[in-house]
């Protein structure tokens, strides 16, 4: 089985969803997904949102620290934002690196339709991400 490890600043917006959408479109008897933060901010009410408006739930999700021993076994690890990127932990010889540079929809200004607006298109950015993942078969791995 094959590990994917997400990681973003907070664990509570752009990793929970790549999480999510990589859970529901990977095969699950074949890779085991996980998210995690360089520091925890608490899952984001608009991430759920939006991803329940795609038919993925991640409401059960919480906000984690990265992991070191799922980290060092990790397959793939994949940084959603610069600052993950420059805080991540080395990574081991054997396990493979991916940078998806996406902005923090955390951080959208204006009416609230406007922030969600921000949320969904991350949350779409996201999902073509996977997507394209899924198509390669990972065999980035």
């Amino acid at each position: 089985m094959k590990r994917i490890y997400f990681l973003c600043t907070g664990n509570s917006c752009r990793s929970q969803m790549a999480e999510g959408y990589a859970k529901q479109m990977l095969p699950a008897n074949d890779f085991q997904i996980e998210s995690a933060g360089v520091e925890t901010h608490g899952l984001n009410p608009n991430a759920v949102k939006v991803m329940a408006e795609d038919g993925v739930d991640i409401s059960s999700h919480y906000s984690k620290l990265i992991d070191l021993n799922y980290f060092n076994t990790s397959d793939l690890v994949i940084t959603l934002c610069g600052d993950a990127k420059d805080k991540c932990p080395m990574l081991p010889p054997q396990t493979k690196g991916l940078h998806w540079s996406l902005s923090d929809p955390a951080q959208a200004k204006g009416t609230i339709e406007e922030q969600l607006q921000e949320f969904r298109n991350i949350r779409n950015q996201i999902k073509e991400l996977i997507t394209e993942l899924k198509w390669k078969n990972c065999n980035i791995i």
